[in-house]
């Protein structure tokens, strides 16, 4: 479980990374892109959650956070021309 939650993290890095710079951007989606941040926090809190409950291992609910992280690195390094 070692390597994938250091993956993880790592992912998770560069996607903050990527959030943040377009935050700093102001563009007219930053305060979408404010929200957004949050509610999939929160969901992803509750997923996590209620996968435990159900009995999932630590591994799986790191597998299921990479996959969501996943998500947001290609939403997010996918912007197009300026």
């Amino acid at each position: 479980m070692f390597i994938p939650l250091m993956m993880l993290v790592v992912e998770s890095s560069g996607v903050m990374a990527l959030r943040m710079t377009k935050l700093m951007s102001g563009d007219g989606d930053t305060l979408n892109e404010a929200q957004l941040m949050i509610s999939e926090k929160v969901d992803a809190a509750f997923e996590a959650t209620a996968s435990l409950l159900a009995g999932a291992s630590g591994d799986e609910i790191v597998h299921r956070c990479r996959q969501l992280v996943a998500v947001n690195a290609k939403r997010l390094g996918n912007r197009g021309p300026r």
